[in-house]
């Protein structure tokens, strides 16, 4: 598994809602579908409505979650 972060935003009603997130995934594929999951589910969004602007490969000395550390194993 890899660390990444990946950032965007979604269209709230009232306004454009930025977000930042770290997620591990095998792939850029994987984490943009597992993204696109999780903040549908959360947010209440459809696919459409959330923007992916950039996904980067963290090291795995820069993961700050947790729970990111502990699935890539550092």
């Amino acid at each position: 598994m890899k660390a990444f972060l990946v950032t965007g935003h979604f269209a709230d009603p009232r306004k454009e809602q930025p977000f930042s997130i770290e997620m591990a995934a095998e792939d850029e594929t994987a984490v943009r579908e597992k993204v696109l999951s999780t903040i549908g589910s959360r947010h209440k969004m459809k696919r459409w409505q959330i923007t992916i602007t950039a996904v980067e490969e963290l090291p795995a000395d820069k993961v700050e979650s947790h729970l990111v550390k502990y699935q890539i194993g550092a």
